[in-house]
């Protein structure tokens, strides 16, 4: 069995490579994101961090449950705003939502506050399917790996030794 270093490290490198896969679709297939997307990605990001952390410093049990309940939140946060966007992306069409201005232009014409508000709420951006893959979306795809990712961080946190 691998030691709880290496799989933190492993698990950090899945969240690099979701970055990575969200650059590529990104960049490389010109898929642009919407809010609720930019905002997956921050807690991926987070997630990752807290798991590279983890596996630099190989704290003892009681830092093995700090860590991973911050990564099980992080993962449990993300997961919401993916949940969010699957809720946008099956509602009827004449309940979706208008869609907003471009992120650069929220923060520069609005206060912060009020444009995290509007990034974190959704649009009608983030209810178009742009990409799948089996039928399950960008961000059904993301909630798996947040769950994956949750689970990973809970059964850290509890297991002994």
């Amino acid at each position: 069995m691998p030691s709880r270093r290496q799989l933190h490290f492993a698990a950090a490198a899945f969240c690099g490579a979701l970055i990575a896969i969200a650059l590529y679709l990104q960049y490389a297939m010109d898929l642009n994101p919407c809010y609720l997307c930019i905002v997956q990605r921050v807690f991926v990001i987070a997630t990752g961090l807290v798991l590279l952390v983890a596996g630099l410093h190989d704290p003892g049990i009681v830092g093995q449950r700090v860590y991973g309940g911050l990564g099980a939140l992080s993962a449990l946060l993300g997961g919401s705003f993916s949940t969010r966007q699957l809720w946008l992306q099956n509602l009827p069409a004449d309940q979706v939502p208008a869609c907003g201005p471009p992120t650069e232009y929220l923060f520069d014409a609005l206060p912060f506050a009020d444009a995290l508000g509007l990034l974190l709420r959704g649009d009608g951006n983030c209810a178009e399917i742009q990409w799948s893959l089996f039928g399950i979306s960008i961000p059904g795809w993301t909630l798996m790996a947040f769950a994956g990712l949750f689970a990973f961080c809970v059964w850290q946190a509890l297991r002994r030794g």
